[in-house]
């Protein structure tokens, strides 16, 4: 008796579901380019609308006023990976540059050897209490200690400033918060460095590693020994010393320290951080991601006051990028639990 073998299975055809995840695919790769086309929207806009506005002068004066936001948004970042935010920064601008500026005041020291690290290890202290009161107190959410550290800071630089601004920055403080070369300012080159540093913490240091699993699942990280509190109150003193050298670019630019700098500033970091992709959820976020946000909010302020336009309605426009950002993030969510769902489907067909 002969046998017939069965004919060999045949892969089957690409159908509906191969054309949908291609088609999920493409569209996902478009939302994660977002920030990117959106900064490019915005740069066609105001070149057709100032003709100025593509002027090298005029683009060393946007990265001049992006840089301050941007150093505040590599500080931000790192804690909103870890699902958390911090409200302080604004307030210890103020802070951190008057402790500075006390060599001037009361020893009559004008060194920047002296005033820098002075501004940077203050606003480390800072964060590490904030973060310390937020791991050690059992508080629910950082929301909470950071408000306090956002008052607090803000009193004390009222406080031991006397309420009046302290002026006369050493030279180094000066160039790095306004000399340039050529048309290119210097701060640009600082938060260059600064996002370089940042990129190889979380990229290429298990600590990175860490702090975007631990804004994926705190516990789960737990679990598998992560020192998660170590790690929380470590992210918080890095985001104090991103305020400490933001105050720096801040005092050097107006050559004084006064207690009201940096108001709402960390509303601004906040803003670029979420604009440039990274998720308020925690475990997603990129260096790339942040300081385009920050660019687009410093593209958008300077176009729209090269064009006169009422400061209102800047913050109205600011408003709306954001609105835009968050639409998106949404999306690339809900596209990123279709595409699960039809590979999950291609997969059990």
């Amino acid at each position: 008796m002969t046998t017939t073998a069965d004919p060999p299975s045949a892969s089957p055809p690409a159908g509906p579901r191969s054309g949908a995840s291609r088609r999920v695919k493409l569209s996902l790769s478009l939302v994660r380019l977002g920030p990117l086309l959106m900064l490019g929207a915005i740069v066609v806009i105001m070149t057709a609308a100032s003709p100025v506005f593509l002027t090298s002068r005029n683009l060393g004066n946007v990265g001049l006023e992006a840089s301050v936001v941007a150093i505040l948004a590599l500080g931000q970042l790192m804690v909103i990976i870890t699902a958390g935010i911090d409200l302080s920064l604004g307030s210890l601008i103020a802070l951190t540059s008057i402790t500075g500026a006390l060599w001037i005041r009361d020893f009559d020291i004008v060194s920047g050897w002296l005033m820098i690290p002075t501004m940077i290890l203050t606003g480390g202290l800072a964060g590490a209490i904030s973060g310390t009161l937020f791991v050690k107190g059992k508080i629910p959410h950082p929301f909470l200690p950071t408000l306090a550290m956002y008052l607090a800071a803000r009193g004390v630089a009222l406080l031991i400033s006397g309420g009046t601004p302290i002026t006369g920055m050493p030279a180094s403080v000066r160039n790095l918060g306004s000399a340039r070369i050529g048309d290119l300012p210097i701060a640009v080159l600082l938060v260059v460095a600064l996002g370089l540093l940042v990129h190889l913490l979380l990229s290429r240091i298990t600590w990175g590693q860490w702090i975007y699993a631990i804004g994926s699942n705190r516990e789960g990280a737990r679990r598998v020994g992560i020192p998660v509190d170590r790690v929380l109150i470590s992210v918080y003193v890095l985001s104090g010393m991103s305020a400490g050298v933001a105050a720096i670019v801040v005092s050097g630019q107006t050559n004084s320290a006064y207690p009201t700098a940096g108001l709402n500033l960390e509303l601004y970091a906040i803003a670029a951080v979420i604009i440039g992709g990274a998720s308020f959820f925690g475990g997603r976020g990129t260096v790339i991601g942040a300081l385009v946000g920050a660019l687009i909010l410093g593209v958008i302020r300077n176009g729209l006051n090269l064009l006169g336009v009422d400061t209102a309605w800047q913050l109205v426009a600011l408003g709306v990028v954001v609105v835009l950002a968050v639409e998106l993030d949404v999306l690339r969510g809900h596209l990123e639990t279709k595409l699960r769902t039809i590979r999950t489907d291609e997969k059990e067909a």
